[in-house]
Formats: C-alpha cells, sequence, structure tokens
C-alpha cells in the first residue's frame, strides 16, 4: 500500500495549473492532469481523485510523481518510448536495393514485395517502406512489347505514317 502523498504547490504553479485546468483550447490529457495535481495539493484522497477525473489509481499516482520530479512542464510532455519493432539495419536495405536493380528469380517478370521480403527474410510492407524511400518502382517495368498480330507491321506503319503526314500538313 502506497502511503499518503502531499504535494506542497507555490503560487505560480497554483495560478498556472488552474489556467491549464480552465482552458478549453488545451490538450484534455493536460487538463486532467493539472486537476490530479490541484487536488492532490488540496488533500484530497486517490479515491476521490480517480472518482472526479475518472482515472486509474496507477495513472493518479504516475502524475503525481511526474509533478513532484518534473514540475509543470512535466505534465505537459509524455515519456517517448521505444518502439515496438526494432528498426531495419542499413546493411539490408542496402541488400533490397541492389535486389531490385538486379534480374529477379526465372519465374518472376518482375520483383514484388511479397517475392523480395521472401528472399531477403523481412515483411512485404519492409520491402515497401525501402523501395519508397528511395524511389523505386520494379512494378513499373518500361519495355516494348512486340504483338503477335501478323498485320501489325501494316498498321503499325499506317499509324506512323498518319503522324508523320500530320506533322507536314501543320508546317
Amino acid at each position: 500500500m502506497r502511503t499518503g502523498i502531499s504535494i506542497a504547490l507555490k503560487p505560480s504553479d497554483r495560478r498556472r495549473l488552474k489556467a491549464l485546468a480552465r482552458d478549453r483550447n488545451a490538450a484534455h490529457k493536460h487538463v486532467w492532469r493539472a486537476e490530479i495535481v490541484l487536488l492532490s495539493a488540496d488533500g484530497v484522497g486517490t479515491n476521490r481523485i480517480m472518482r472526479e477525473t475518472g482515472k486509474s489509481k496507477t495513472c493518479v499516482w504516475r502524475w503525481q510523481e511526474r509533478f513532484m520530479q518534473a514540475g509543470y512542464d512535466g505534465l505537459l510532455r509524455d515519456k517517448t518510448r521505444p518502439s515496438r519493432i526494432p528498426p531495419l539495419g542499413s546493411d539490408i536495405a542496402d541488400r533490397v536495393v541492389a535486389l531490385t536493380r538486379t534480374d529477379p528469380p526465372a519465374e518472376a517478370t518482375h520483383w514484388t514485395a511479397t517475392l523480395m521480403a521472401k528472399v531477403v527474410g523481412i515483411s512485404a510492407s519492409s520491402v515497401q517502406r525501402i523501395w519508397r524511400a528511395h524511389g523505386l518502382q520494379p512494378h513499373r517495368v518500361q519495355q516494348f512489347k512486340l504483338s503477335n498480330d501478323p498485320k501489325f507491321i501494316d498498321k503499325l506503319r499506317d499509324v506512323v505514317g498518319l503522324y508523320v503526314d500530320l506533322e507536314i500538313i501543320s508546317l
């Protein structure tokens, strides 16, 4: 069980906390943090603070501790937390970029995020992030495909001839 906590506020801190608690444009989380500290300074117990603010016991304790350690400014900033996913190393990004610029395995026409992810051993979304960061779009292969139409050459000459005739007329 936690022993009683007492917070002694300077008049300037009390003014700032009251102004923050009344500020309609302040972030809601800052308002209830200020209310917790003000109620604590007035000698209100944890259970009543919990009822009035709608916050849990650990939450009330956390912000009381934070105010005692960091003061008013400590209520306005959240602690940074480490990312739940460790960042990929630059060697993995370099490998993805290098592989993207090579030909894909024999059974594929181009690199897909899923195929690259399987080869490198990372997620497809990580591959997409790396491609986006490096401006790579391997699915956009610019190649000219020759038609299987037996009359393709005749049609091509007609279309090109039409454009050449239009250029001569416009000059």
